[in-house]
């Protein structure tokens, strides 16, 4: 296999993973909905960010090494797991304080503090989230060989930031349209609601997969 067959391939791959739901795509959902376009754009490059350091560290094999300490990789999934459920509960607590308070419209409400608090929440998200580490060592040891060149392997983790800042940002910008803030907006309780379960379910299996309890 050719490396730009290697590199259309992990494309392909990245790219579904992309699409399929899960706290990446829920943290854009949310924020962009109540909170705007720039604050989308913030996680989008947050998020885009993490990925690039999950593609670094799986391609010159750190993040394998981490998991293959059981020790070491119980704790990181302890982070993951207490991050989402942060999330989750925080998203609790703003649906609670928006319910108090009806009056409060979206454009009211701060944007999560500001783009720099959206920017981190994005990184802690997806860096933290032990499910993306092991995809990105088994995304990068079985599609990138051993034996491709530098050069090709400098382009597949462009490939993939490329790829993850391109969707999340598209996602961003579409959800914070005018049009679909009016639609949105309206069900916006339910979405918060929505990604906070989520975020507290997903945190929560985390926590128990790391075996902490057990």
């Amino acid at each position: 296999m050719n490396e730009l067959t290697i590199l259309a391939t992990l494309a392909g791959v990245h790219m579904i993973a992309l699409l399929s739901p899960g706290p990446d795509f829920a943290l854009v959902l949310q924020n962009a909905t109540r909170y705007g376009r720039a604050t989308g754009l913030a996680i989008a490059l947050g998020l885009s960010l993490s990925i690039l350091a999950h593609t670094i560290l799986s391609i010159t094999g750190i993040s394998l090494l981490v998991h293959q300490h059981p020790q070491l990789f119980m704790w990181v999934q302890v982070a993951g797991g207490s991050v989402l459920m942060y999330l989750g509960l925080s998203a609790i607590k703003g649906l609670l304080a928006a319910t108090k308070a009806p009056a409060q419209t979206t454009n009211d409400a701060p944007a999560v503090r500001g783009q720099k608090q959206a920017f981190w929440k994005g990184v802690l998200t997806n860096l933290f989230n032990p499910k993306a580490l092991v995809f990105f060592i088994s995304l990068m040891s079985t599609l990138v060989p051993a034996s491709m060149s530098a050069s090709g392997k400098a382009m597949a983790v462009a490939v993939v930031f490329l790829l993850s800042l391109g969707w999340f940002s598209s996602l961003a910008w579409l959800l914070s349209g005018s049009r679909v803030q009016q639609v949105l907006t309206k069900v916006a309780p339910v979405i918060d609601g929505l990604c906070a379960l989520l975020f507290l379910l997903l945190g929560g299996a985390v926590v128990w997969q790391a075996g902490v309890f057990g």
